[in-house]
């Protein structure tokens, strides 16, 4: 009977001690998941947190391109005001110019009658530039007086001649012009015997001639001198009574800004 009873007694221990290990395996088995748990729910934390702050980053980043971009619009539709302003302003003054001064017309004639742009050159319209003059071939015919007046009107002269350069230029516009046509010169001789003089009082022959013949000095004549553009450029001076009509070449300073 003591035996048997130990026996029992022996039995119970180790039953006891088997659930003792399973229950503490348990508890093992509890914390080392409820350990894993943790560690995710950390992370997960620190995951949400961070989209938090990237959301943040974000949206302020998109506030403060949406206020740069509004900045900029602003300071462009200031500038653009400010541009239209001094553009009204200057084409007031423009305006206020041409009215105040109306032969300005004659150098910056309209050339586009809708925007009512102009375009300005050293000649006024109509007159050819070469050089440091600007030179008018007239289609009406007049004496050789009568000319020079009509020439004075509009600020000018009868051309002269002074280089070989303005002799050929204006030879090749007058054979381009004219059809046969033959064109005044400031050529004119001098009634007290002083021989051939240009327009403005200087001696023909200071300068170079381009005569077809030389004229006579002594002639008593009054004659004036014309261009006639034949073949040659350096012979298409010819001597013609001043009292007779032909077409003419006026000649003025070009235009300088100062």
């Amino acid at each position: 009977m003591q035996a048997g009873a130990l026996s029992g007694e022996t039995m119970g221990v180790n039953n006891g001690l088997a659930l003792l290990e399973e229950q503490q395996q348990e508890t093992s088995t509890d914390k080392s998941w409820l350990g894993q748990y943790r560690q995710l729910a950390h992370y997960f934390s620190l995951l949400c947190f961070l989209l938090i702050i990237i959301t943040l980053l974000q949206t302020l980043c998109l506030v403060q391109i949406t206020l740069v971009s509004q900045s900029q619009s602003t300071l462009q539709e200031s500038k653009l005001r400010d541009a239209t302003h001094r553009l009204e302003k200057l084409n007031q003054s423009y305006r206020l110019l041409f009215s105040q001064y109306p032969a300005l017309n004659q150098y910056c004639p309209v050339s586009n009658a809708t925007t009512g742009e102009r375009v300005c050159g050293p000649c006024p319209a109509g007159w050819t530039l070469q050089g440091e003059k600007c030179f008018l071939f007239s289609q009406d015919r007049a004496d050789w007086i009568s000319s020079q007046y009509r020439c004075m009107t509009l600020g000018g002269a009868v051309a002269t001649v002074r280089t070989e350069e303005e002799q050929l230029f204006l030879w090749n516009k007058a054979k381009s012009l004219s059809q046969g046509d033959s064109y005044w010169l400031g050529l004119r001789i001098s009634g007290d015997g002083g021989g051939w003089q240009w327009s403005d009082g200087s001696p023909v022959e200071k300068g170079p001639g381009f005569w077809e013949r030389e004229p006579d000095k002594t002639d008593s004549r009054e004659l004036c001198g014309r261009l006639t553009p034949g073949d040659n450029y350096r012979k298409s001076w010819y001597t013609y009574r001043c009292s007779n009509l032909l077409k003419r070449i006026c000649e003025r300073r070009r235009a300088t800004l100062q």
